[in-house]
């Protein structure tokens, strides 16, 4: 996947946003890899208060299970970065909020933190109606730390587009 610029995460945003309106809809996003750069991507949009409710940035295990609801369990048979913590850290930003859609991230941006099972680019992202199931895909980007955390934004805002009514 090509990294995408800055202008083109506006354009994704920017596009989400007006089918959010439309639907009447409201985006929660829960992150880890990417620190927020969703919330801010969607915010950077004038008008974006009609649709965002919030975002949560849950990088440790503790704010994992606080902020999201991620059972300790999951965590410790899992780990971070894999479908069961995402999905849970999906739902729980639903639960946790007044929103109506999210999404969330969990991976491994790099340069370090990667093994064999999981190399750095491992992104796990998650995507929820509130009264549906959850879906959850895994990618495996390429590039340094910039790289990797703008086609998780990018990837976690395309996702988005399934979920519209």
């Amino acid at each position: 996947m090509p990294t995408p610029s800055d202008a083109e995460l506006r354009v994704l945003a920017e596009s989400l946003g007006t089918h959010l309106r439309d639907s009447r809809d409201r985006l929660v996003a829960a992150e880890s890899c990417t620190g927020g750069w969703i919330a801010k991507t969607v915010t950077d949009i004038a008008g974006s208060s009609d649709w965002f409710d919030c975002g949560m940035v849950a990088y440790s295990y503790e704010a994992k299970q606080a902020l999201l609801g991620v059972r300790p369990e999951t965590l410790e048979i899992h780990g971070a970065v894999s479908r069961e913590t995402v999905v849970e850290m999906v739902s729980g930003a639903l639960v946790n909020s007044g929103a109506s859609i999210a999404v969330a991230v969990t991976g491994i941006a790099g340069p370090g933190g990667g093994s064999d099972d999981k190399p750095v680019g491992t992104v796990w992202i998650g995507w929820k109606r509130r009264g549906g199931y959850a879906r959850a895909e895994v990618f495996h980007f390429e590039g340094d730390r910039d790289r990797v955390r703008r086609q998780t934004v990018a990837a976690a805002l395309r996702g988005l587009e399934g979920l519209r009514a």
